[in-house]
């Protein structure tokens, strides 16, 4: 029988046994091995395709191929016409135990996270976000620091090109929306940053920031004081005891940090605190009035505040986690503790 006589009589045999009514799994599985199978009637013919003469080789390769795909479809929705055999009630062992379901959980920066979300929320500021990729425009000069100052050395940030960078915090966005956005002004703004760090128990080369602006008419220190010492009872609890200790940076004039009471030996002194009794947990202060300068809005009629702290120091404090690698290394025995 020559071969375009097979490819033929193939394509009715085929026919023949899809059109049964009887078809069943084991049925199923046969057709599929007799004509697709690696030894089945199709490698056959693609087998005996080195005989055919060299000129009729494109067009009886091509005949082959169309049966393949005939029969690929076919089989495709062989399964819809293949009844389903349903376990019968008297298989089941009730008595067995189900399978075990692994229950998952929210990181546990992602938890305090929100956290610091809310509790400011609830004091009226609202969320913004910025890009994590940014211009020296954005993540240096706006803000005051002039291109001398030691954030810019490539020792301390990640450059992707001249004049790009990976953000060193999310101050940029504040930038972004004093650009956008008339005072008043009163946003938090959560997001990743990158610094050029050693990694180490205590420091990474990247980590999440929550930042907070808020300018208005008449704004001053204390109700900067006010709205962070509210914020540390929030989180820490009613207890908690808080001071501010003068500070400098370079986008905010007067600038301070807070402290609260160590929350692991109840202000007495131990290592994690160094023996003082207090742990810083922000830097805060007025927003200096070169930034105003450079986001055009008039310093002489509108003052404000910024704060910045860190979501993972914050996390450690919460949980009493002592290296700051155990949120990156994607250990499923951390995570698996906070369910």
């Amino acid at each position: 029988m020559l071969i375009t006589e097979k490819i033929g009589q193939y394509k009715q045999d085929f026919l023949e046994e899809f059109n049964k009514n009887s078809l069943s799994v084991e049925s199923y599985d046969e057709l599929k091995n007799k004509f697709l199978g690696r030894k089945g009637l199709l490698a056959g013919l693609f087998s005996e395709l080195s005989n055919v003469p060299n000129d009729q080789k494109a067009f009886v390769g091509k005949e082959i191929n169309d049966l393949k795909e005939f029969i690929q479809n076919k089989i495709s929705k062989l399964n819809e016409r293949i009844p389903l055999n349903p376990i019968s009630s008297k298989d089941i062992d009730y008595t067995l135990s189900g399978d075990p379901i692994n229950v998952g959980s929210l990181h546990p920066l992602s938890i305090v996270l929100n956290e610091i979300k809310d509790i400011f929320i609830k004091l009226g500021f609202s969320l913004a976000y910025g890009p994590e990729v940014e211009t020296d425009f954005y993540n240096f000069d706006a803000l005051n620091i002039k291109e001398d100052h030691p954030a810019r050395d490539m020792q301390d940030t990640f450059y992707i090109e001249p004049g790009v960078v990976l953000r060193t915090h999310t101050s940029n966005t504040q930038i972004h929306t004093m650009l956008k956005n008339k005072p008043p002004i009163k946003i938090i703004a959560p997001g990743r940053v990158y610094r050029n760090e050693d990694i180490s128990v205590r420091s990474y080369c990247l980590f999440n920031q929550v930042e907070g602006l808020y300018i208005d008419k008449n704004v001053n220190f204390s109700d900067l004081k006010g709205v962070l010492i509210y914020f540390a009872k929030e989180f820490f609890g009613n207890n908690v005891k808080t001071r501010f200790r003068p500070s400098y940076f370079p986008f905010t004039e007067p600038s301070a940090e807070m402290d609260i009471s160590c929350v692991f030996c109840n202000n007495d002194g131990c290592n994690i605190c160094k023996k003082t009794g207090w742990l810083e947990i922000l830097g805060c202060g007025m927003v200096d009035p070169e930034v105003y300068k450079s986001v055009k809005i008039n310093y002489e009629d509108w003052t404000g505040y910024a704060f910045g702290m860190g979501v993972e120091r914050m996390t450690m404090l919460r949980y009493g986690i002592k290296d700051i690698r155990l949120f990156y290394n994607g250990d499923i025995r951390v995570l698996r503790q906070f369910r």
